[in-house]
């Protein structure tokens, strides 16, 4: 059979793709995942300079950190996000005190969330814990209270469900930072810094939930 035509479809598609924004962002603490303000305090991503049209795929909560990726391409949203395509998603949480392994079991194992049994997941202490660049502003510390630094990886996301997964086990959540998508990690990129996202990291990212070739395969 004649492959010919097939291939050289791929290398249109490439080529179309390489056209087309795909952005990598640090988003800050108190930054919105919106272009529009909300009333609230909250700066917003106009103030960072991306390209035009291009818009947030998904969400990360005003008071939550890290790893947004932003797009012009119609499509990648659902792509990347729909729970049945079953990518993960890790977290770095700090929390209060020092969880023992049946709290981070029955992370794993899921919780009953306002009525939603979350999925199961993969809960681990950081070991070394790591060096964040500090919030601005700050956590709440409290000096007779230790904190630590865990990983969770989830395959949903449901509104605040970190936190509200490690209230349920005694843990309240301190900071949150959102450190990759699917195989794609945030690296070193500076809060409030964003670049674009390479043909083979874009490859990389649709290769984790299964396709590299984004919509349309």
């Amino acid at each position: 059979m004649d492959q010919e035509p097939d291939h050289r479809a791929q290398q249109e598609r490439g080529r179309l793709e390489a056209l087309l924004s795909l952005l990598v962002f640090n988003k800050p603490y108190g930054v919105l995942s919106q272009f529009t303000a909300d009333g609230s305090p909250n700066r917003t991503l106009a103030e960072f300079g991306f390209p035009p049209r291009v818009y947030p795929l998904g969400r990360l909560d005003a008071d939550s950190e890290g790893l947004l990726l932003l797009s012009d391409e119609a499509g990648l949203n659902h792509r990347l996000l729909d729970p049945e395509a079953g990518h993960r998603r890790t977290y770095w949480v700090q929390v209060e005190r020092l969880p023992e392994e049946s709290a981070l079991r029955a992370l794993e194992n899921g919780l009953l969330i306002q009525g939603h049994h979350t999925r199961q997941a993969r809960a681990q202490r950081l070991d070394p814990q790591p060096e964040m660049t500090p919030r601005n502003p700050p956590i709440r510390f409290r000096k007779s209270v230790p904190d630590c630094w865990i990983a969770l990886e989830l395959s949903e996301g449901k509104n605040r469900q970190v936190r509200r997964m490690t209230a349920a086990v005694g843990h309240p959540t301190l900071r949150l930072v959102r450190v990759s998508i699917g195989s794609f990690h945030l690296g070193a990129l500076p809060p409030g810094q964003w670049r674009d996202v390479s043909l083979a990291e874009r490859q990389q990212i649709f290769a984790s939930i299964g396709s590299s070739r984004g919509p349309g395969k």
